[in-house]
Order: C-alpha cells, then structure tokens, then sequence
C-alpha cells in the first residue's frame, strides 16, 4: 500500500531520448550545442519518470545536478510524448556479467503541453495495450 498523495508508479519500459542544449563560450561567440542520449523508461507516475542510460553525463554536463531542466521524448503505443524534467537523483546499476556502465535517473516532470499530458496520462491508465492483448490470449485458455 503506498501514502496518501504519493502518485503510482507504473513499471514500464519504453524507448527514451533524453536531451538538452547547452550553451557554450567559444571565444568570438557563443554557441548552442544540442546534447542527447537514448535509453528506455524503468517506471512513470503522474509527476515523475525514471529511466535508464548508458551515461550520467554527456561531454562533461551531468544529466542531474545544477537543475538542469532536460528535454525528454518518449515514445508510447499511441505516439510521442514530450515533456521537461528534473533530474533529483541517480544510481549506477552494476551488472557483473557486463564490462559497460548504466545509470537509473529519477527526474520530476516540471512541464508538459496539455495534448502531450492526455496520452501520458492515458497511457498511465490504460498501459501497454499490445501486453494486455497478449494477457488475455493466454487468459483465454481452456484447461482440460
């Protein structure tokens, strides 16, 4: 059972670009560089998100800290979602059978259009319709 006002957390893992620009001084001028790197969801709820990458920083600006706001799009059954999040913490996964390194990231929604939050939000409720058909096939099963 979880406390009173602690949103559900849906166990759901689905392809993930996590992004933001940075601005960086070159000397003459400034410029813009778009950073990104891709992973898959671990969980969701209504105000947060917790997914898993290969990096915990890309070039040398951490994903967490600084509250960097990053720009996220996640790609669910009935199309794409974006949203602003806020990294609040992190964790390195070891996996003994792996030589490569991978970080879980639990961010904080901080925006989302209103278009995007009805899919999420959806999605949240209804969760991935393709698991649930295949559920009920073997559901349907008559033991003899």
């Amino acid at each position: 059972m979880f406390e009173r006002g602690t949103p559900r957390r849906h166990d759901y893992q689905m392809p993930i670009i996590i992004s933001f620009e940075q601005c960086k001084n070159t000397g003459k001028k400034d410029e813009t560089i778009n950073l990104s790197v891709r992973g898959e969801t671990k969980d969701m709820s209504k105000t947060g998100i917790a997914f898993i990458v290969p990096s915990i920083r890309l070039r040398e600006y951490y994903l967490v800290g600084e509250n960097r706001t990053l720009d996220v799009e996640l790609n669910l059954p009935d199309g794409k979602v974006k949203m602003q999040v806020v990294g609040q913490r992190y964790e390195q996964l070891s996996d003994e059978h792996s030589s490569t390194n991978s970080y879980i990231i639990g961010a904080s929604i901080s925006e989302m259009a209103d278009d995007d939050r009805s899919v999420y939000e959806d999605f949240l409720r209804v969760g991935n319709k393709t698991e649930i058909s295949a559920g009920t096939l073997e559901l349907g099963t008559d033991k003899s």
